[in-house]
């Protein structure tokens, strides 16, 4: 049987493409094992997949200063001697990596122990931690045309970003039932990320009197985001998070409200859903969610809001926009080339063992 070492940790981004290629995988005769980080959120994700997982040490490479700036790189090292030893003991034929800075260690000591690599990188600029690993690699998978110009010749592949299959399997009329909407108005479905997002909260309460004329809304608010001043408003539901019924609920939405995270963005354009993006502005992040939202806008997927533009008013008029060209992006989005994603890659992993 070949074996695929997958790693990928630190936020969910990092892990879920990763989730979304085991069944592919396993149907096609691989072993799968995964390396992450002891006690990161993909520990609790990858056990729940039934797949053998082994925790190495990991240190955050960091653009600023922080005494941890100190330590970190001696559990970079620990990770690296560690991630040789499980790499020595498993004999992968190919190493799949996602990002996060656990990552890091492996793809060194994948190169090292003369193991191909395959990275995938989400945003339209690599991270840090990927810009430290991608020399180390065969191959670099990507989301965004522009990406290739970061990248070295040779080693850029467009694919899109692997997508879970469940999510394709939604009901909307379950959808519906949960919400407890009749299905006469379209429905709006706000998404400000596993944290939620406070402006985009905002201006959504802001608007809900021009808004629910048109739409039924469900809201996802983020973890602690509920504001009880808006329980009960007829065709509006918010809620922190939504798990087991997201699926429904996706196939119950007519468009879209959300920031421009790549992983978030590409599930949008896999699942044809009109939108509307607010990237996380430039001075909370390092601007890769701008310049995702602006990729999607030039390709024609999608209309960007600023944060900074953001208002009930502006806020309004773009999501009437979106609405009233519906069918012009739905049928920009069917012609995009990264139309089956989980396919591409596992071709890529196929044609490197």
């Amino acid at each position: 049987m070949r074996k695929i070492v997958m790693t990928g940790g630190g936020t969910a981004g990092h892990v879920t493409p990763n989730v979304a290629l085991f069944p592919k995988l396993q149907e096609d005769g691989f072993e799968i094992s995964y390396i992450g980080s002891y006690n990161g959120i993909e520990k609790d994700l990858i056990k729940k997949q039934g797949i053998e997982y082994y925790g190495i040490a990991s240190g955050k490479l960091r653009r600023y200063f922080d005494v941890k700036n100190f330590s970190d790189p001696f559990r970079v090292m620990k990770g690296y001697k560690e991630a040789r030893k499980i790499l020595r003991k498993i004999k992968p034929d190919v190493v799949f990596s996602k990002g996060g800075f656990v990552t890091v260690p492996v793809v060194f000591a994948a190169k090292n122990l003369k193991i191909p690599v395959i990275i995938h990188e989400s945003d339209l600029t690599p991270g840090l931690a990927n810009k430290l690993s991608i020399p180390k690699a065969t191959y670099v998978c990507h989301n965004f045309p522009e990406t290739a110009e970061h990248l070295p010749e040779g080693k850029s592949r467009l694919t899109g970003c692997p997508i879970r299959q469940e999510l394709f399997m939604g009901d909307r009329d379950k959808g519906l039932e949960f919400l407890g909407f009749d299905g006469n108005k379209p429905v709006l479905m706000v998404i400000g990320g596993s944290t939620g997002a406070q402006a985009i909260n905002e201006g959504i309460h802001e608007s809900l009197d021009k808004l629910t004329k048109t739409f039924d809304i469900v809201h996802l608010c983020g973890k602690d985001k509920l504001d009880k001043d808006y329980e009960g408003i007829a065709g509006y539901k918010q809620y922190e998070y939504i798990s087991d019924e997201l699926n429904d609920i996706f196939a119950a939405a007519d468009m879209v409200v959300s920031r421009a995270g790549a992983n978030a963005i590409c599930e949008l354009l896999a699942l044809c859903k009109p939108h509307l993006l607010i990237p996380l502005s430039a001075a909370a992040s390092r601007g890769d969610q701008i310049l995702n939202a602006n990729s999607f806008k030039k390709q024609g997927f999608s209309e960007v809001l600023e944060e900074e533009n953001l208002t009930p008013e502006t806020l309004v008029d773009n999501i009437m926009k979106v609405y009233d060209n519906r069918e012009q992006y739905i049928n920009k989005m069917k012609e995009s080339p990264m139309s089956d994603p989980i396919q591409t890659v596992v071709d890529l992993i196929e044609s490197v063992v």
